[in-house]
C-alpha cells in the first residue's frame, strides 16, 4: 500500500507590471489573453486550455512532454472583483495522480500608473507527489510570463 501524506503550505507572491489594473485583469480573464502567457511556450505537446470566467466557471489547462504523463490544472472560480480580485480552486493532477489542492486569491492593486499583483496560496500538497517549494517557482514563473505577456501588449 502506498504511504499517504499531506504537507500544507501557505506562499505569497508579488510582482508589479507597468499596465493599469483593468489591462492585468484582462490578461487574467480573457481565454485568448491567458492562453498566450498561462500555456508553456517550451511544451512540445499542445496544451488543452477552456476557461469559463465566472464565479462557478471552470477552467481546465493540460500539457505536457510528447511522451510523457500530462499535467492538468482544473480550477473553479469562488469569487471575481472585477479589476480588484480573482479567488480560485484548484486540483494539479500528474496524469490520473492528484498531487495538490489549493486556495489561491489574486489581488490586483493600483501602484502609480501600474499594478501590483499579489498571489496567496494556500495547498495541500498530496503523498510526495508534489511540494510547496515547486509550486511557488512555477507560480513566479508563470507571473513572469504574465509580465511579458503585459510588455508585448504595451
Amino acid at each position: 500500500m502506498t504511504e499517504r501524506s499531506v504537507v500544507h503550505s501557505t506562499f505569497v507572491i508579488k510582482r508589479s507590471y507597468p499596465a493599469a489594473p483593468a489591462k492585468v485583469y484582462f490578461a487574467l480573464s480573457d481565454p485568448a489573453a491567458k492562453k498566450r502567457w498561462f500555456a508553456d511556450p517550451d511544451n512540445p505537446m499542445p496544451s488543452r486550455h477552456e476557461m469559463d470566467f465566472r464565479v462557478g466557471g471552470k477552467e481546465v489547462n493540460a500539457g505536457g512532454p510528447k511522451d510523457g504523463s500530462i499535467y492538468t490544472f482544473n480550477a473553479t472560480y469562488q469569487d471575481i472583483v472585477p479589476n480588484e480580485r480573482i479567488v480560485y480552486s484548484y486540483e494539479m493532477l500528474f496524469g490520473d495522480t492528484r498531487i495538490s489542492v489549493s486556495l489561491a486569491t489574486i489581488e490586483l492593486r493600483p501602484e502609480g500608473n501600474g499594478t501590483r499583483l499579489v498571489l496567496t496560496e494556500q495547498g495541500a500538497f498530496l503523498d510526495g507527489h508534489d511540494d510547496p517549494a515547486t509550486r511557488e517557482h512555477g507560480t513566479g514563473a508563470l507571473l513572469d510570463a504574465l509580465g511579458a505577456s503585459l510588455a508585448a501588449v504595451a
